[in-house]
């Protein structure tokens, strides 16, 4: 078995604020760097099981990246990823939002199933390692900015 990677984060918000931020609000923060296209029309993540992940290009065409296996707001969520690869080499991910104190958030990521992407799951693992490493400073940034009323 090929070690999850792990992601542990703290925030200065509340889960609610954090769940929401990553699952209603997907498209305002994902960086166009961690798409297929690199300019997609929108980046979507549709709400509850069986919700897929994907953007859709400018002439409309949809380019699946993963669906949703696990809804738990504000709690958690969890989803098979399969950006760039066939659907059957999907990885697993979990996202957990645990209450710190009332105005904090433990952000824990769980991303594994490497196993399936055979030969080049070790690869696979240390690139998604440097993807969440450029893709998590746009979501804390989004999380934390303050919001319309705070403005």
């Amino acid at each position: 078995m090929i070690e999850p990677l792990r992601i542990d984060l703290d925030l200065d918000c509340t889960p609610a604020h954090a769940f929401a931020t990553w699952t209603a609000h997907f498209g305002r923060w994902w960086p166009l760097g961690h798409t297929v296209t690199g300019d997609p029309a929108a980046v979507v993540l549709e709400p509850g099981v069986g919700g897929r992940i994907y953007e859709r290009t400018h002439d409309g065409a949809e380019i699946d990246w993963g669906e949703i296996t696990a809804w738990d707001p504000p709690c958690r969520f969890a989803y098979r990823w399969h950006m760039r690869r066939d659907r059957a080499d999907a990885t697993d991910v979990e996202i957990r939002f645990l209450p710190v104190t009332a105005e904090a958030t433990r952000l824990e990521i769980t991303h594994s199933g490497w196993e399936r992407l055979g030969a080049e799951a070790q690869s696979w693992r240390e690139a998604n390692r440097g993807g969440w490493g450029g893709l998590l400073p746009a979501f804390v940034a989004d999380c934390t900015a303050p919001t319309e009323l705070e403005r």
